[in-house]
């Protein structure tokens, strides 16, 4: 049996940035607290938490005085600066740089559309703590959509801009615009075709990962990827293996392997998503390597 590890697997680099900021304080702490999980990976979640690294909610966050918070990659609202200047945090802010960019566009997007009585939509997860930072930048006006289900909540008498979560699918987005396109061109005549306009806003070290992992998913007889279900990204490029190669399985560690999946002379193949750490992966492959393999 062969196993190969996806070199383009693992973390991007907003998540991998944020997680040396949490590992740099902890070296000079004994504790650190973290607003929310760091990533959406309960192995590196527990591995860290073993450092010193605290997770808390917003709620909790109203009760700290005096101390150090980090803020992960995903960002987060203005309401958040608020609170810590008022009760003395000091912010270690790992934000993403693209999220950064997006959070300042989606703001001066809103500006523009509070003169002319338009509308914010945001194509991402409803709850998602990226999705909670962008819709913080509009005073929570934007109109938050997760497919087509979610068109009707737009209002098509009123001019519309259009983002998406970093994270999300390149198709869903441009499904979206086109579906929200034809919507408006059904109105009556007197709406402008400048009534709409769409961002791309997809970070492109997420989204070129699709056309990889089906080149990874063809190349291999069996794909194990390894992530968290909490992972948007993760349930997303698990499909596009899913789609190309039908014994791709899904598994948060190595415990949920099953040695029916494999076959002494299969080439496996093992990737992830972009909050799936290295060590997980190696770790995978070493336990798939364990495995004792009855023949079929």
């Amino acid at each position: 049996m062969e196993i190969i590890i996806d070199k383009n697997s693992g973390y991007c680099f907003g998540v991998e940035f944020a997680i040396q900021m949490a590992e740099d304080e902890l070296e000079q702490e004994n504790h650190l607290y973290c607003l929310g999980d760091i990533v959406h990976n309960d192995m590196e979640v527990k591995r860290l938490h073993k450092k010193g690294l605290k997770i808390i909610n917003r709620e909790q966050l109203k009760d700290l005085h005096d101390c150090k918070v980090l803020i992960r990659a995903h960002g987060e609202p203005p309401e958040t600066y608020e609170i810590a200047l008022k009760n003395n945090i000091e912010l270690i802010d790992a934000s993403c740089p693209v999220v950064l960019k997006l959070q300042n566009r989606v703001r001066h997007a809103y500006d523009k559309m509070k003169q002319n009585d338009g509308q914010i939509v945001i194509y991402g997860k409803t709850g998602h703590a990226e999705v909670i930072g962008l819709a913080g930048q509009t005073e929570n006006e934007a109109i938050i959509i997760t497919g087509e289900d979610d068109l009707n909540k737009i209002d098509y008498s009123r001019p519309t801009i259009l983002f998406s979560q970093t994270t999300k699918s390149t198709k869903g987005f441009y499904n979206l615009k086109s579906r929200i396109e034809k919507n408006y061109s059904t109105q009556d005549d007197n709406q402008s075709p400048k009534s709409f306009e769409a961002h791309d806003s997809i970070c492109r070290q997420v989204s070129n990962r699709e056309p990889k992992m089906k080149t990874f998913a063809l190349e291999h007889d069996v794909v194990i990827f390894v992530s968290s279900h909490k992972s948007s990204n993760g349930k997303a490029l698990y499909q596009v293996c899913k789609n190309h190669n039908n014994r791709s399985y899904f598994i948060e560690n190595s415990s949920e392997l099953n040695p029916k999946w494999f076959r002494e002379e299969d080439k496996v193949g093992i990737c992830g998503a972009t909050s799936t750490p290295m060590w997980l992966m190696e770790k995978v492959a070493e336990s798939i390597l364990k495995l004792e393999i009855k023949p079929h």
